[in-house]
């Protein structure tokens, strides 16, 4: 299959499956900068795919598009090589591929272009006092106005859709603070010292049984599911995966370090309210503590969290780089823009499941 942008081919044509194992055979070629150039046939079809998928998945029109999801998922892919998983090191033969990385940057340069057609960024950066913007927006998020997706979270959603809820955020839950661990090192200053003591409670200070992700494991075995990371990999929607990728993209360059804050506030801030609708889902439902216990732990602990990164980590950082303070103000709204698309689609996968 060789895609031409004029040809009558359609995105619904296209086997993105396929090619996605296609690629993800390249991943675990030996020496695989030599083979593809040896051997260019081995990336043509992939390559037309991808092409192609780019001109039309980042289309206002097409956000619902196979495509989305085929990017995102090339992209995770290629981002989970950042992480150690104690699998077969041989998973890392090609984790510096030059040609990985040129991968990489095509999605994400047209993909982080898309997403910032969703926020005013001109507008933003002509916010002069970060300090009131950053403390109205975590007023906000920390009681927000129920939306529909709370709602049915909270009064709605059955037992099948509550495992569908934990599949999905699985492929987080599991790994969960892998990215801050991206941004710790470098100098030492109150700031880097808060950012790590959040990290250190993320991982139970060393405890693994007080490790959040210890915790996300007890609520699967409750229900008897599988309990390695990336089980339910399919299961997630597109807008779940952005929500990872753009993590990774944000917590992989420094440059970025302030957008990442402001990312980093969003999630700590708006957690509790988030997940107190999870955890009276499950009491509603008659759930026992282990089924809830990984939401109860983040409803105190990040309630502290976000007061620390409002206090000893955003607000530092607004007087040490006045003139680009806009920046965290920049990470936090679209990350909050992100973080609702993928909560709004986890609520559509679990009506799906429970419709089935």
């Amino acid at each position: 299959m060789h895609l031409k942008f004029n040809s009558a081919v359609e995105i619904s044509d296209i086997n993105f499956q396929d090619v996605e194992r296609q690629f993800t055979r390249l991943l675990h070629l030996d020496d695989l900068e030599k083979r593809i150039i040896e051997q260019p046939e081995l990336k043509e079809e992939f390559e037309d795919t991808l092409e192609y998928a780019l001109s039309e998945a980042l289309d206002e029109e097409e956000c619902d598009s196979p495509a989305h999801l085929f990017l995102q998922r090339i992209l995770y892919r290629i981002n989970r090589l950042k992480l150690f998983w104690y699998d077969d090191l041989k998973n890392y033969a090609n984790e510096d591929s030059q040609y990985l990385f040129e991968i990489q940057k095509r999605i994400e340069s047209t993909w982080q272009d898309w997403e910032s057609n969703h926020i005013d960024i001109r507008l933003l950066s002509t916010v002069m006092e970060v300090r009131i913007a950053l403390r109205h927006r975590v007023a906000e998020d920390l009681d927000p106005k129920p939306s529909a997706e709370s709602l049915y979270f909270r009064n709605e959603m059955t037992e099948t859709g509550y495992r569908r809820l934990l599949a999905i955020t699985s492929l987080d839950g599991l790994v969960e603070a892998s990215q801050l661990s991206r941004v710790l090192g470098g100098a030492s200053n109150k700031v880097q010292a808060m950012l790590t003591k959040i990290f250190l409670e993320e991982y139970g200070n060393a405890k693994l049984s007080r490790k959040h992700s210890s915790f996300f494991s007890a609520m699967l075995e409750e229900f008897e599911m599988k309990t390695n990371p990336e089980a339910y990999f399919d299961w997630a929607p597109w807008e779940v995966l952005a929500n990872i990728n753009h993590s990774f993209f944000l917590c992989e360059r420094k440059r970025n370090f302030l957008r990442y804050i402001g990312s980093l506030l969003f999630f700590e801030v708006s957690v509790p309210a988030a997940f107190e609708n999870y955890k009276l889902a499950g009491e509603r439902l008659g759930l026992g503590p282990e089924a809830t216990n990984y939401w109860e732990l983040h409803i105190k602990e990040d309630l502290r969290h976000g007061r620390w990164m409002v206090d000893d980590v955003a607000l530092p950082l607004v007087d040490r780089y006045p003139q680009l303070a806009w920046e965290i103000v920049l990470g936090y709204d679209q990350q909050r823009f992100i973080s609702t698309r993928a909560s709004q689609a986890i609520s559509r996968s679990s009506r799906e499941a429970e419709s089935t």
